[in-house]
């Protein structure tokens, strides 16, 4: 199921003109802060309504599609196209790298056109980017989302659909609703901590498959330095560990000071720079992406072969 949800993403992607089941756990997210704003005021209120919020729809959906799934026991095929095909929709790796390339392409146009196509994908101010901050923010962006749009609903999908669509409502919620900022603080509070929670392992995983995918091209000494040094640099215990390791491979430097909301933001470097960053940087990162994911399947391939007697 994983390999064949897998192709279908890298053949099809996300076409905005098809229904996504992000889309929905997006919209419904959306109306329960609505709700929840106009009943919650205080800031414990906010706080257990975020809990609830989470809990409700974390456990919502994981049933929702455990149900589902039974009411397909009739006809084991239409089961396992169905699964499969919902099971694509949970990788996000050819959106993210057609995102990634889209902001490339409008850079080299202009610098205006670049930063404004980059507001699609980062949360940060664009506004007063240059080239290689606009450049930094797609290699740090795709490097984070290999992660969470592509390894981590992967790894979800090995213990079952229900699991992997838990994951992405949790991963959603997170990006709706656990910012760190005075809106968002006490609602995001719990969405924030059990998506880290999800993605411990994912994103440690994911550093795994980079440096290990990457040693034909780069080795594995510097990766592995700089991401022993660097992975704890972020305030998320597991953003920084995929960043860390691109920097390492590619031998450049992220982070620093950032505008979030018009605020200045001087966040930690991650990386050495040991040539300036430029606009291949971003192919680079992609390639990365891809051969992280292909060496998951290779791995799951082989598990499948040797202790799960299939094929």
């Amino acid at each position: 199921m994983l390999i064949f949800s897998c192709l279908i993403d890298w053949i099809l992607g996300d076409p905005e003109s098809l229904p996504h089941p992000v889309r929905l756990m997006g919209f419904i997210i959306n109306k329960e802060e609505k709700l929840i704003r106009k009943i919650f005021k205080s800031p414990k209120g906010l706080k257990f309504a975020g809990f609830l919020m989470a809990l409700i729809n974390i456990l919502g959906t994981f049933f929702l599609i455990r149900y589902f799934l039974k009411l397909l026991d009739f006809n084991k095929y239409l089961k396992l196209v169905v699964t499969i095909h919902l099971g694509y929709t949970t990788i996000a790796a050819k959106s993210l790298a057609d995102e990634a390339r889209e902001v490339k392409k409008n850079m080299k146009i202009s610098l205006e056109r670049g930063r404004n196509r980059l507001k699609f994908i980062v949360g940060r101010n664009t506004e007063r980017l240059s080239q290689e901050g606009i450049i930094r923010a797609v290699v740090e962006t795709v490097a984070e989302n290999t992660s969470d749009g592509v390894i981590a609903p992967m790894f979800y999908l090995i213990f079952g659909l229900e699991f992997a669509f838990a994951y992405k409502m949790i991963n959603t919620m997170d990006s709706m609703v656990a910012y760190k900022n005075e809106k968002y603080k006490d609602l995001g509070f719990f969405p924030a901590k059990i998506d880290d929670l999800a993605n411990l392992i994912p994103a440690r995983l994911t550093s795994f498959l980079m440096m290990i995918s990457s040693i034909p091209k780069y080795g594995i000494k510097n990766s592995f330095f700089i991401t022993l040094r660097d992975h704890n640099k972020s305030s998320s215990p597991n953003s920084a560990w995929p960043e860390a390791t691109v920097a390492g491979i590619l031998g450049i430097k992220l982070g620093g000071g950032l505008y979030y909301d018009n605020i200045y933001v001087q966040k930690p470097y991650i990386g050495d720079a040991k040539r300036p960053i430029r606009a291949k940087d971003i192919d680079d990162t992609i390639k990365i992406m891809y051969k992280s994911q292909i060496l998951f399947l290779i791995i799951y391939a082989i598990y499948l072969i040797f202790y799960k007697g299939i094929m």
